[in-house]
């Protein structure tokens, strides 16, 4: 175990809350993008632009143990000219659920020294832990679930939010490559780009539309869809791995 950073930079989103949920008393830096909790600027936490350009002058700056980041969510060039600046970057890769809770337990833990309480880990990875890693209970709908638009993308089989669908009982469809846009035959399964007339023509028994990556709003997205029922949903209950996979099953069974 590593002796406890004192001071952290996230650049996830979801990892900055789990950070401050618990060690706020180290986190120093976030990207623009992390919105909860929602008093962040309050606390004094610097913001270091975006996950995908964080100012890496302005992390440089905060002279932290600790830079935290995913390999999804950023760069390699970015983590590469950290690391030649000798901050220590500790990078996540998060695919499924289980895989987040043990990445989340590895980072909190093994790599920032977390001390607090008996076990291997807070309370609240333990509670998420006990909610979501039994059995996957039975197949009742399948969705689709776009994640940008123009070009239009959507979730994969090899995703957090396919798995996180899966143990909600919602098996995701994704289009085989013969399927896809030809702009998509590239061997990228994580979201492929799909034509809006497959997403609407898929036979899912809904289209569930998030309020991020992509921004979908009543006025921005539903109007694609004549022949499948759309729901809007919190793109942070169906993609952030954190503290938010405690509300997760109650609030998404509210709003689908």
């Amino acid at each position: 175990m590593s002796s406890p950073a004192r001071r952290v930079v996230s650049l996830v989103p979801s990892l900055t809350e789990a950070l401050a949920t618990t060690r706020p008393e180290a986190l120093v830096g976030v990207t623009d993008w992390c919105t909860h909790p929602p008093d962040l600027d309050a606390r004094g936490v610097a913001r270091v632009r975006g996950t995908k350009n964080p100012d890496l002058a302005a992390v440089l700056a905060l002279e932290p143990d600790v830079v935290v980041a995913n390999k999804e969510e950023n760069r390699e060039i970015d983590v590469r000219r950290l690391r030649e600046a000798g901050v220590r970057v500790v990078v996540t890769e998060i695919e499924t659920v289980p895989q987040a809770v043990a990445e989340m337990r590895r980072l909190l833990v093994d790599e920032l020294g977390w001390t607090g309480g008996a076990g291997a880990g807070p309370a609240w990875l333990d509670a998420v832990a006990d909610a979501w890693l039994g059995p996957l209970p039975p197949v009742t709908r399948e969705v689709v679930v776009p994640v940008w638009r123009d070009p239009w993308m959507v979730v994969g089989a090899a995703t957090f939010t396919a798995d996180l669908c899966r143990r909600l009982g919602w098996r995701v469809r994704h289009p085989e490559p013969a399927a896809r846009s030809a702009l998509a035959r590239t061997g990228e399964d994580r979201y492929p780009r799909v034509e809006s007339s497959w997403m609407d023509a898929a036979g899912a028994d809904a289209v569930l539309l998030m309020d991020e990556p992509y921004v979908f709003t009543e006025d921005d997205g539903p109007e694609v869809f004549t022949r499948t029922p759309v729901e809007m949903v919190s793109g942070r209950l169906l993609t952030w791995y954190g503290p938010s996979l405690l509300r997760t099953r109650e609030s998404v069974a509210r709003e689908a």
